[in-house]
């Protein structure tokens, strides 16, 4: 028990010293005395090296004179009023003189300390940023998505056109017609069908041609209603090719005229060469179906202008014919023999250069397939001479 009460009296005076070093100039030793030369330490103390020492020395002294044993209440008592003094002490609030002070003291620039930064307002940006690129995450995923439905649309789309490209007699397709609910493709089956029916040229009969020129127009114009809902200007301008046709065959040439022209307009619209000359082919032929000779050399001209510009020597073919039917409704037969001529010399360079391409895409094929025997054999000799050198490392080993 001595040395119990002797070991917490020294702890004592030690966390009186850590008070002293805290508030030098305000604490001061109020420990009871607990023998005569105690008494010695209730004078204030002054924080120098001489008051250290002398502190230091009391300690020692009152340590050798504690060793005597004290009334266990009396020291208990004695301990809890010095401890809950220091706790008070200690828990009170520094002197705001003294803090400054200490400041004062610290080898530190002050001005040289950085500037707070406004939380605030860096939270408020981060913030923004983590929106924004969440923003764009989304809007990048979104087109990702879009794309691939397109996609997988188009991909369907092309795979019932391959399916239904497969009928080809009438009551198939008009069977299809049934069991299609999109009007796309319901379009697409009225133009097939519509097809069908403007073979009507090979018909010997009458009474049954006008029969197919007529079914051909009624599926025509159900095709052109689906396009025109949808705005689909490609199928809009074959239905209007296909009307013109068989309106000029019927020798409806109001009609014609009016659907060749919608058709002109829409490849012009996408300038779309080859068929704007096969729109001025087709407005040249009812002109000079109907005698305006002048407006049809004046189609035929910018056909063949367009023609040239574009090197489409097979389009040039077509409008050297209709030049030739020209001039034979003008009964100028020198200029007819002479387009005439310069046709069947445009179409033998036609002839040849087909042909030449074709020598040229054989030469190359040839040389590809020369490239891959000799790779072969190379490979091939390789493999060869390998297995040679293992064999006869092997039997070198053995």
């Amino acid at each position: 028990m001595k040395k119990n009460y002797t070991l917490l009296i020294i702890s004592l005076f030690c966390l009186k010293l850590s008070a002293f070093a805290s508030f030098p100039d305000n604490l001061k030793l109020s420990l009871p005395a607990c023998n005569p030369d105690s008494t010695k330490i209730f004078a204030p103390v002054n924080y120098n090296t001489y008051s250290l020492k002398l502190t230091t020395t009391l300690i020692q002294e009152d340590g050798i004179k504690l060793s005597s044993p004290l009334n266990n209440q009396d020291s208990l008592k004695l301990l809890a009023a010095v401890l809950q003094q220091d706790i008070i002490r200690l828990s009170s609030p520094v002197n705001t003189v003294s803090f400054k002070l200490a400041l004062s003291i610290l080898p530190v620039d002050s001005t040289k300390l950085p500037v707070p930064e406004n939380n605030t307002d860096n939270f408020n940006g981060l913030s923004s940023i983590i929106q924004l690129d969440s923003l764009k995450s989304l809007m990048y995923l979104s087109a990702i998505q879009r794309d691939s439905l397109k996609e997988q649309i188009r991909h369907n789309y092309q795979l019932n056109v391959a399916r239904l490209l497969r009928f080809t007699d009438i009551d198939s397709l008009k069977q299809q017609v049934k069991l299609t609910a999109n009007d796309t493709l319901k379009a697409l089956i009225y133009t097939r069908i519509a097809a069908i029916y403007t073979n009507y040229d090979t018909i010997s009969a009458k009474k049954k041609q006008l029969t197919y020129q007529n079914e051909a127009i009624n599926y025509t114009i159900l095709a052109l209603q689906r396009y025109a809902a949808y705005n689909d200007t490609a199928g809009l301008r074959l239905s209007f090719d296909n009307l013109a046709k068989v309106y000029l065959a019927q020798k409806k040439y109001s009609q014609a005229k009016w659907f060749i022209l919608q058709s002109n307009t829409l490849s012009r619209a996408k300038s779309d060469m080859p068929n704007i000359i096969a729109s001025l082919l087709t407005l040249s032929l009812v002109k000079i179906d109907i005698k305006d000779y002048s407006l049809a050399m004046r189609d035929l001209n910018e056909a063949m202008q367009i023609s040239i510009t574009t090197h489409s020597q097979k389009a040039e073919l077509e409008i050297l014919r209709n030049y030739a039917l020209l001039y034979h409704k003008l009964k100028n037969y020198p200029k007819e023999a002479m387009v005439l001529k310069k046709r069947e010399s445009l179409e033998d360079s036609i002839r040849k250069d087909e042909e030449a391409k074709l020598v040229a895409q054989n030469i190359l094929q040839k040389k590809k397939l020369d490239s891959l025997q000799n790779k072969k054999k190379v490979y091939s000799s390789n493999l060869r001479k390998l297995y040679k050198n293992n064999s006869s490392k092997k039997t070198v080993t053995l």
